[in-house]
């Protein structure tokens, strides 16, 4: 094995004891730890065995491996901004009912007086 194909397979290997941890912790749901448990497996594939990515680009009628790999990984991250700014808008939507309930309680107690 290259020394970069080592690299890539510690790194994925670090990268699953984090994904294993969160959803030990509670933080990271079966679904979420099986997507990136999948993910962090399909890399090291690739790593190792460089090929797949050119039969994974057939498959799906793509010229080259890199080319299918990049075109995923940019749907994929994609996807994952989508979330992100779903969940921010559910945070900032939270957020304005908080604090306008506060500030309703706060006028109120301060009629009283």
């Amino acid at each position: 094995m290259l020394a970069f194909q080592i690299i890539i397979v510690a790194f994925v290997l670090f990268a699953l004891s984090r994904v294993i941890a969160r959803f030990r912790e509670g933080s990271l749901t079966a679904g979420w730890l099986v997507l990136w448990s999948a993910v962090w497996v399909a890399v090291a594939v690739a790593a190792i065995l460089p090929q797949t990515t050119s039969w994974f680009a057939r498959l799906i009628g793509v010229g080259r491996g890199v080319d299918a790999v990049i075109y995923v990984s940019i749907i994929f991250l994609f996807y994952l901004v989508f979330r992100v700014f779903l969940r921010l808008q559910k945070i900032d939507h939270d957020i304005t009912l908080v604090v306008r309930e506060l500030a309703l309680k706060r006028r109120g107690e301060a009629d009283k007086d």
